[in-house]
């Protein structure tokens, strides 16, 4: 990252509370990054974030006006802050515990209705703060700490429900496609329309020691190697990532 840049950024938050290998610092990377190549208006953008590792993205770390909401609401607070001043860019940068299991009813909702918000997902497949619970997108077989044996229940493709819900602008990433992720943070930055992105981030504490993917570096592997780029046919046993 430039450092210029760091002007985004709180430094009095560091070191980190990420633990080693989180894929929600590559996140906020290239939030960071696609802000000063724009070099955006600190003051034109507010963050709203609720509970959980993906609601520290947002809040304590990044140095813009912030909204540490309660578990699962985060939506709708932003949704109150884009009503009340219409003319800010309002993010949501979240989990997929807070946003999609929790909070999913208030997802599908913001979608449907268009609201002019942009909605991030740092999609770990797993409760990654609270102990390693399976949340709404951890995989069939996955184990996690409720679900020891594997995980009977077929999870959401937050691709799909999005889009099934009306959203236009859907994006998905993982943490190994920064790049690609950088530039579509830039591109929605600059629109007022609904966009939502489902950021494949990996945990390697909590989810990836109980499916052999403790290692980091074997995580962001795994998601290479399993990641195809979308070009108008979706393959449900790969990780479809690119503009939906």
């Amino acid at each position: 990252m430039k450092q210029e840049y760091l002007k985004y950024i709180r430094d009095n938050v560091f070191p980190t509370a990420f633990c080693p290998g989180c894929g929600h610092g590559i996140l906020l990377n290239a939030f960071v990054s696609a802000l000063g190549e724009l070099d955006y208006d600190q003051d034109n953008l507010v963050l709203v974030s609720g509970i959980g590792c993906g609601g520290w993205i947002a809040s304590p770390h990044m140095n813009t006006d912030t909204l540490h909401t309660t578990h699962g609401r985060a939506i709708p607070f932003a949704i109150g802050v884009k009503l009340a001043n219409p003319k800010l860019k309002v993010v949501v940068i979240s989990g997929d515990g807070d946003l999609t299991t929790i909070g999913g009813n208030h997802l599908i909702h913001a979608a449907r209705r268009r609201i002019p918000i942009t909605v991030i997902c740092g999609n770990n497949n797993i409760y990654g703060m609270t102990g390693g619970q399976a949340s709404a997108t951890t995989p069939v077989g996955a184990k996690t700490m409720t679900t020891p044996l594997g995980n009977d229940y077929r999870p959401f493709d937050l691709v799909k429900l999005v889009k099934g819900a009306g959203g236009e602008h859907v994006y998905r990433y993982t943490a190994f496609h920064a790049m690609q992720m950088k530039k579509a943070f830039k591109d929605v930055l600059q629109k007022d329309d609904f966009s939502f992105f489902d950021i494949l981030t990996g945990c390697p504490v909590q989810y990836g020691r109980r499916n052999e993917l403790r290692e980091p570096a074997k995580m962001i592997q795994w998601m290479k190697d399993n990641s195809v780029l979308y070009s108008g046919e979706y393959h449900d046993d790969k990780i479809m990532v690119g503009k939906f």
